[in-house]
């Protein structure tokens, strides 16, 4: 054999894939610039929440689907954290079976519930049910459950890319919607029917609810409150968790598969030697939501992965009930490593402070690289300190 024939294909081959790499790098847009959300006129904000008022009981319950392999981190805990907090509805976490559910990018939480279970409790069904983001949109029991609720009369609500199981269970048919940028062509490819609406962070359209990234959970929840309890409950609960004002506002132009993200992506992950394992202690009575924020924003650097760890392989319970299991039994961690407990702070600024702490050890392009991924203005929250979601 010809090695040095082999050897100069081989290089010739990767020069070739660098130069279609960089070729297809060019072609993407730069940087988005970023424009001021109109306002949301009083019919359309009253006509959401009209839309969203409570279908059968005077305090609705609420139910938050998941499956057991896989559930967004931040979709799944945030909505339940809020609603909880606020106390205007009866809130419950369900897994599609019995067992621990491995929420991705992190954390390992105990459901409240089976839908089976749930289903032997409340026949009738649930007020509300809120899908989150999934690592399957086909799973058949979490589809034909979705599909049962709404038969009940259930309004239900695809958060992120949870709009893509609430797609697949034939829910959006014909119906205005929204969802996570980077999801976009797929929802509309699989369900042309669809008519997308842009820059709203939250489109609800008979019966159906659906928000746009990670981060929309919050003005989401809050709005949900404001139908079931009024603006003055929202609004208390609001500044609780340090989001001072909310709608729907949202500018979509500014997320985008830009050139660079995906330089940075590329980057990040070619530093495979560079990985960080990052430890998150697991305290009794933290604030669920905080900890979404911060190990789901951690763990999708391309650098670092958050990992919880306790002194005992028990779960530990969050402020509002979430039984959380720890990655690893550990009594402590290597101080360089170990990220900042999970405080006091409101779980609004939670994302804030932790995109500058990512910025401060992995640079801005890290930081901005998972805003985008979160679908987080974070451009606003640099100029309105504090406040999550001001598109």
């Amino acid at each position: 054999m010809n090695w040095r024939l082999v050897r100069w294909t081989g290089f010739g081959a990767l020069a070739l894939v660098g130069i279609v790499g960089a070729a297809w790098i060019f072609t993407l847009p730069p940087a988005p610039t970023f424009a001021a959300a109109p306002p949301i006129a009083k019919e359309e904000a009253d006509a959401t929440l009209a839309a969203l008022k409570p279908p059968k009981r005077q305090r609705p319950l609420i139910a938050i689907i998941g499956i057991n392999d896989a559930t967004e981190t931040t979709d799944y805990l945030m909505p339940y954290g809020i609603l909880r907090r606020a106390d205007v509805a009866d809130v419950v976490t369900l897994a599609t079976n019995p067992g621990p559910m491995l929420l991705f990018p992190v954390l390992k939480v105990e459901p409240q519930a089976t839908i089976a279970d749930f289903d032997a409790q409340h026949p009738e069904g649930a007020d509300y049910v809120i899908v989150p983001a999934m690592s399957r949109d086909d799973d058949p029991s979490a589809l034909q459950w979705i599909q049962r609720q709404a038969a009940k009369g259930a309004i239900v609500i695809g958060v992120c890319v949870g709009a893509k199981v609430v797609g697949e269970a034939g829910l959006l048919h014909g119906k205005r919607a929204t969802t996570h940028w980077y999801s976009l062509k797929e929802l509309q490819g699989k369900h042309p029917s669809i008519r997308y609406v842009a820059n709203r962070r939250l489109v609800v359209d008979d019966g159906v609810a659906t928000t746009t990234g990670i981060s929309a959970s919050m003005p989401m929840s809050l709005t949900l409150i404001e139908a079931i309890a009024g603006r003055d409950k929202a609004v208390a609960v609001g500044r609780e968790i340090g989001l001072a004002d909310w709608d729907a506002r949202h500018d979509s132009n500014a997320f985008q598969f830009t050139r660079p993200f995906a330089l940075t992506a590329i980057r990040n992950v070619m530093a495979f030697w560079n990985r960080e394992q990052l430890g998150i202690q697991l305290i009794p009575g933290m604030d669920e939501v905080s900890l979404a924020l911060v190990a789901d924003a951690w763990s999708r650097t391309y650098r670092s992965r958050a990992l919880t760890f306790s002194a005992t392989s028990g779960a530990q319970q969050s402020r509002n009930g979430i039984r959380i299991l720890p990655d690893q039994v550990a009594a402590n961690w290597p101080a360089e490593r170990r990220l900042p407990a999970i405080g006091g702070s409101p779980p609004a600024r939670a994302l804030d402070q932790t995109l500058s702490e990512i910025e401060a050890r992995y640079g801005g392009p890290t930081a901005d690289f998972v805003a985008m991924q979160l679908e987080y203005p974070r451009h606003r929250a640099r100029v309105e300190t504090g406040r999550l979601t001001r598109d």
